[in-house]
């Protein structure tokens, strides 16, 4: 039989809580001697082991964790939307529109159908379809999306004096909106989630791309005259990505 080494094995592991972002994150800390630094580990369930070294002190790891905090919180945010992108959508399921978290609500109806109701949206499907309506819901507010993004883009044309061809409303993967050379602009479905303020910078990041095909000073000079808050959506739409993509902001 091979005996473990000493310096490999770690102290039991001691805990507390702490308030990150305003809520309560459980700490583990856990000693060990080849550990030559304070490592942190985001683990599934939103706690955060801290590996001490072996003469580090307690109060040196707290310290580590309070510098690193906007790390954890980003983390753990990122586990927390990957764990929902795998969880049913249900009745009581949360999803984001118009930039507001509503609850999805499910009832029953006489024929063997279900009303799936999110904020003013409203689907029916048959009832076989109620173990996870996300499928339902993302295909009714991409629905929604071509109606109600258009019609904003063209709105703030008119208000700003752009004219614009076609629109379309689309799935993309990495980009909130796009100008072709052409002037067609498309728009992310996903839109229809977040808040009016952001959407309203995205439309009109891409009016602005029909004056200039890049993003010169010239282009962002005039951005800034018709939004004058773009800064700030812009590192709102720069989190939301970091945090998850779209799915949720």
């Amino acid at each position: 039989m091979q005996l473990g080494l000493p310096f490999l094995r770690a102290s039991p592991a001691s805990a507390c809580v702490v308030q990150l972002d305003g809520h309560p994150v459980p700490l583990f800390f856990v000693r060990t001697r080849r550990a030559r630094h304070y490592i942190l580990r985001v683990r599934p369930d939103g706690a955060v082991r801290v590996t001490v070294p072996w003469r580090g002190s307690r109060s040196e790891a707290l310290r580590f964790v309070d510098e690193r905090r906007e790390w954890i919180a980003r983390e753990r945010h990122q586990r927390a939307v990957a764990a929902s992108a795998r969880r049913p959508w249900v009745d009581g399921t949360p999803v984001w529109l118009r930039g507001e978290e509503q609850l999805l609500r499910v009832s029953a109806l006489d024929d063997g159908h279900v009303r799936v109701c999110l904020g003013d949206q409203s689907w029916t499907t048959v009832a076989d379809s109620a173990p996870d309506l996300r499928r339902l819901v993302e295909a009714g507010l991409r629905e929604a999306a071509t109606v109600e993004l258009p019609a904003r883009l063209r709105a703030l044309a008119a208000q700003h004096g752009f004219d614009i061809g076609a629109v379309t409303v689309r799935g993309q993967r990495s980009r909130w909106g796009s100008c072709s050379p052409s002037g067609r602009i498309s728009l992310n479905w996903r839109l229809i989630q977040f808040p009016a303020a952001i959407v309203d910078y995205v439309l009109i990041h891409e009016l602005v791309h029909l004056r200039h095909m890049n993003h010169s000073r010239r282009f962002w000079n005039e951005v800034e005259a018709l939004c004058p808050g773009y800064r700030v959506a812009r590192q709102w739409l720069r989190r939301t990505r970091e945090h998850g993509g779209t799915g949720a902001p």
